[in-house]
């Protein structure tokens, strides 16, 4: 099997005939699997960093491919035990999706959803203090990288936060194993090897982040065989004030 390139295969969680049962359920995995190996534990870390190099009264903060909502909902208790405000909206093309992610947030009243392709003409920029994209990066096809990149840098004042898969022979087999004791769905055991295979190299990301000069970058390797790459405008201070001039 060749890890050398990025593996294109569609997911079987993206058929738009999927029921929401099997979505809900599939999930429930993902969450599961995040859960048991900390994979959301890296962006609550750059979230932390970028809000306290960036002091504000309230912050916003949008999700690009929030799925069921589940990280977003991991932000706001970050943010309720700082005792901090925001407002945080969770976009995403799949309505199924939407509407699971409204179900689990009745009680978390900071988010807001809309089903939204971040790739359509249609679509207008709107001005976020950070930008968060998980495990959404590798769903793009190669051609299309530049414009979803451009689409997140369009739309932050202070900082972006990618987590994505490592693309590597150890992760393939190492999801393997893991999956067939904690993974329950046929779907998330497939799409989990599907995105591994579509995940990224540390050498590819340092080269996408060539064409953004208004950044500074840092992409890190974090358990279990993710990235975090994190973009942080560099005059922070006129950021801001467009930021609330968009507010």
């Amino acid at each position: 099997m060749d890890f050398s390139i990025r593996h294109r295969e569609n997911e079987l969680m993206d058929d738009s005939g999927l029921s929401a049962d099997a979505l809900r359920n599939t999930y429930a995995d993902i969450d599961r699997a995040n859960r048991l190996l900390g994979g959301d534990r890296g962006v609550l870390e750059a979230i932390e960093d970028l809000v306290s190099e960036n002091p504000k009264e309230q912050y916003s903060i949008i999700d690009i491919g929030c799925g069921n909502g589940a990280i977003l909902r991991k932000v706001c208790q970050f943010f309720r035990k700082k005792g901090l405000k925001v407002k945080l909206l969770g976009i995403d093309l799949n309505d199924k999706a939407i509407v699971l992610a409204k179900e689990a947030s009745k009680d978390f009243t900071e988010i807001s959803y809309q089903v939204v392709d971040v790739l359509q003409r249609e679509f207008i920029d709107l001005k976020q203090d950070l930008v968060i994209s998980t495990l959404t990066m590798h769903h793009i096809p190669e051609d299309k990288i530049p414009a979803f990149l451009i689409k997140l840098t369009n739309m932050a004042c202070f900082g972006i936060i990618i987590n994505d898969l490592q693309r590597s022979r150890s992760a393939y087999y190492l999801y393997r194993l893991f999956s067939a004791i904690f993974i329950k769905t046929k779907i998330a055991k497939n799409d989990g090897l599907v995105s591994i295979r579509s995940g990224f190299t540390k050498k590819e990301l340092f080269q996408y982040s060539r064409g953004f000069s208004r950044f500074n970058h840092s992409i890190r390797s974090k358990w279990a065989f993710r990235y975090v790459w994190v973009m942080r405008v560099k005059q922070p201070t006129t950021t801001k004030l467009l930021c609330i001039e968009n507010a």
